[in-house]
């Protein structure tokens, strides 16, 4: 993890907190349940899609393990935005619906400030044994509130075979270097009518991570090491442009700005884009060799493009989190150390190429001869950057989207988007 990046979270977390009373509900207007980690019984885990159903399988292992203890799985909305919500509105009425949450990396601050989440003991885990970035995104004020169980940095898949057949013998590690081969492509009759480049562009909490990245790719970034907005910056602008220029000459097809990750995905299997920027759970479904996927053995897998050189993630994953309101937290805890262990960590990996977070995973030779993509990984996740960790994440990232989305599809200039968005998350991160 990059020193500015992280000097850049942690003034974002102190300007928008205020008062530190030292309660974890200082910036939050929640009410709060027992935090105690007590009561053993059924729970309910509350978490996205599970599109391979190796996190339905696991939970059986825990059931039959724990007659008395099991665990329910609750799937919420495809978009991340709408899991979010959905949380909130639990949390809002302190309902005891939901257990364990499964909430992405950059909700920690927002559901312990709020206190809708319960402080958890970091003693309960080795968490020397995880990735220090992903610890890193389960604290707030210095406290441990969720345990990251899956990681995620971003990685480009291309079409190997179409850039073989097109003489391109490297992945491109640059934009330029993306769009000449692209063009090389879409040079032979066959290939006219496929997408070039594809991200997650919808107007989601995706748009936030692939805006993050371009920017970030160009040199530049969102907040600086003081925590103040960039995003007027030549390189802001630059990472915004690539983005605008792909969309208006073509290279990123119109229908790519419907995509959120599974769009995306669907479109690369179907053999519809040469290049995709995803996450790393796209390789095994892509992989598949029962008839869903067109490109199995087709692809490979690199680190992101960027400006001049190779591009910078943002930070992804999910942390398992204890509701507040819960009756049943102690065996929520265990569960959650069930999730988080080196089993259960490898069984995930080996059904669903999703980023594990026990370090010594990326280390097991029979696991990178299984997914050569790891070491690849493992770079885009140590040298990630979070994005803004604040109690009003939900305003800033909704301001980040509105510019990305404004800009790419033509409605303002890229000037005007990011001079709007300046002022936006000077206000936010000012409060």
């Amino acid at each position: 993890m990059r020193t500015a990046a992280l000097l850049a979270v942690a003034a974002l977390v102190l300007t928008a907190c205020g008062d530190d009373g030292g309660d974890a509900g200082g910036g939050g207007g929640g009410g709060g349940g027992s935090t105690a980690l007590e009561g053993r019984g059924p729970i309910t885990f509350a978490t996205g899609k599970d599109t391979s159903g190796n996190m339905q399988k696991l939970v059986d292992e825990w059931n039959a393990d724990h007659p008395d203890e099991k665990v329910t799985i609750t799937e919420l909305p495809e978009s991340a935005d709408d899991q979010r919500n959905r949380m909130i509105q639990n949390a809002q009425t302190e309902s005891d619906e939901f257990a364990v949450l499964n909430l992405d990396v950059i909700w920690t601050a927002e559901f312990a400030a709020n206190r809708w989440i319960t402080e958890l003991p970091q003693g309960e885990f080795e968490l020397d044994q995880f990735l220090a970035p992903a610890v890193e995104t389960g604290k707030y004020r210095d406290k441990m509130y969720a345990m990251p169980v899956y990681s995620d940095g971003g990685l480009l898949f291309y079409r190997k075979d179409l850039l073989d057949a097109a003489g391109v013998t490297e992945a491109p590690k640059t934009w330029a270097e993306l769009t000449a081969a692209c063009d090389k492509v879409k040079a032979a009759p066959a290939n006219k009518n496929i997408g070039c480049y594809a991200g997650q562009f919808d107007k989601y909490e995706g748009l936030t991570v692939n805006f993050s990245e371009a920017v970030q790719s160009a040199g530049g970034s969102i907040v600086d090491d003081s925590g103040k907005p960039t995003v007027t910056s030549q390189e802001a602008k630059d990472g915004l442009n690539f983005l605008v220029e792909a969309k208006k000459n073509g290279q990123i097809p119109e229908a790519a700005i419907t995509y959120k990750e599974e769009e995306g995905r669907r479109a690369f299997q179907e053999g519809q884009l040469v290049f995709h920027r995803q996450w790393p759970y796209q390789y095994a479904l892509a992989n598949a060799t029962d008839g869903s996927s067109k490109v199995a053995n087709k692809f490979g897998v690199a680190p992101l493009p960027g400006k001049d050189g190779p591009g910078v993630s943002t930070l992804g994953g999910h942390n398992f989190a204890i509701s507040s309101f819960a009756k049943n937290k102690a065996t929520a805890l265990d569960f959650i150390k069930y999730f988080a262990s080196e089993d259960a960590q490898r069984s995930n990996l080996l059904a669903t190429s999703q980023a594990p977070t026990r370090t010594a995973l990326y280390e097991e030779q029979e696991l990178i001869t299984k997914f050569p993509y790891l070491p690849t990984l493992l770079a885009s996740i140590e040298n990630a950057v979070p994005r803004p960790r604040v109690v009003k994440y939900g305003d800033v990232t909704a301001a980040m989207q509105e510019a990305a989305y404004g800009a790419i599809t033509g409605e303002k200039s890229t000037d005007e988007a990011l001079e709007t968005l300046q002022s936006e998350l000077e206000k936010l991160t000012a409060e």
